[in-house]
């Protein structure tokens, strides 16, 4: 293992330490929440800081201890050293590609949407499986992943979903997903079992909960409230709780049908409904300056970002990245984490051979 004082970059205690004593002295001032925006902005950084202040101290004392282990020289802890050793890199490489995520919303949670393609009853049935595989990653990263919205599909699988995932950089990997994901295979649902190729559409949006600065007039709003349904299309509620907001400028629909009650759902699609505008406004002021750039600005689908193939081989692979794996059940099951870092480092412009994080695969 590399000298450990080459970490200092990741850990930086003491920059750390120095920034919380600031907020902290801030916070103590009696018109500190005079401005509760900006207040509640500092606590989220201080409540951040300490997290990773630590984090970064338990991992520098795990380094310090494996490190005198390895002095005193003793063959019968070679094997032990060797697998700390190892894990403390795979877990300094965790720490110093999460710091690269450094955007407004990297840190916090997401909202993700699925949406059948271009497939018939395939491409349903596409969307269901990576709806399936999101919540497997969001569960194996320890995630809270929570369905709010689903339409079955006519025969098999689901028109659309939508899920909020809670945690820690939720929404700095998942924003590596958007975009369209593809499948070929043999079609179960073919009498003559012939090769389908399906698609499905993968939205991501910052979940900023309350804390989105984002002023909706009631007035532009047509809110519809419905009986929901079980996931298979069963069972409907006899009241009607499930919420269906249209957001009449814009043209955006949200629903939720996950809560319990009508007002838990209006919360919750009121909640996506601001991420969405604040995204489109993001949206709107890139393309802006794009089009002073003369760049070209494709407001549509795009091609494929993935490709999934299980027939006639099978092969997931990254057309940004080129990153690929044959271990196609395992990405279905969840194993994410290396093709979004390979992307992630990819737009950063870092090396993919810098020892990236993640599962193998």
């Amino acid at each position: 293992m590399q000298n450990w004082k080459t970490y200092g970059g990741i850990f930086d205690l003491a920059a750390k330490e120095e920034e919380i004593a600031k907020i902290e002295k801030r916070a103590s001032a009696p018109d500190f929440w005079d401005d509760p925006e900006s207040a509640q902005t500092a606590m989220r950084r201080l409540s951040s800081l300490r997290e990773e202040l630590e984090r970064s101290t338990a991992l520098e004392q795990r380094v310090r201890d494996t490190l005198e282990l390895a002095e005193l020289g003793d063959e019968s802890l070679s094997e032990d050293l060797v697998t700390e050793t190892e894990a403390l890199e795979q877990e300094i490489g965790r720490l110093e590609f999460s710091l690269l995520l450094s955007g407004p919303h990297d840190r916090g949670s997401a909202i993700l949407a699925v949406h059948a393609g271009a497939g018939g009853t395939d491409a349903q049935d596409w969307a269901e499986m990576v709806l399936r595989m999101y919540l497997r990653w969001a569960e194996a990263r320890g995630y809270e992943a929570d369905v709010v919205d689903r339409l079955p599909g006519d025969e098999a699988g689901i028109k659309r979903s939508m899920v909020t995932v809670s945690g820690r950089y939720a929404f700095g990997y998942l924003s590596a997903e958007r975009g369209v994901h593809r499948l070929v295979r043999l079609s179960p649902f073919d009498a003559a079992h012939r090769r389908h190729t399906s698609f499905a559409l993968i939205e991501v949006w910052p979940d900023l909960g309350d804390d989105i600065s984002v002023t909706i007039d009631p007035n532009d709003l047509e809110i519809d409230t419905f009986r929901a349904s079980s996931a298979g299309g069963q069972h409907m509620q006899k009241n009607e709780t499930a919420v269906r907001i249209t957001h009449v400028p814009s043209g955006i629909i949200v629903s939720c049908q996950n809560e319990r009650s009508q007002t838990q759902n209006r919360e919750t699609a009121l909640r996506v409904l601001r991420a969405r505008l604040l995204q489109l406004e993001e949206e709107k002021r890139r393309a802006e300056i794009a089009e002073l750039k003369g760049e070209h600005v494709d407001a549509g689908w795009g091609n494929q970002i993935r490709s999934y193939v299980l027939h006639p081989y099978q092969m997931v692979k990254d057309h940004r990245t080129d990153h690929e794996t044959g271990n196609v059940q395992a990405v279905l099951d969840g194993r994410l984490d290396d093709f979004m870092e390979a992307y992630l480092r990819f737009t950063m412009g870092t090396s993919t051979e810098a020892g990236a994080p993640g599962t193998s695969q």
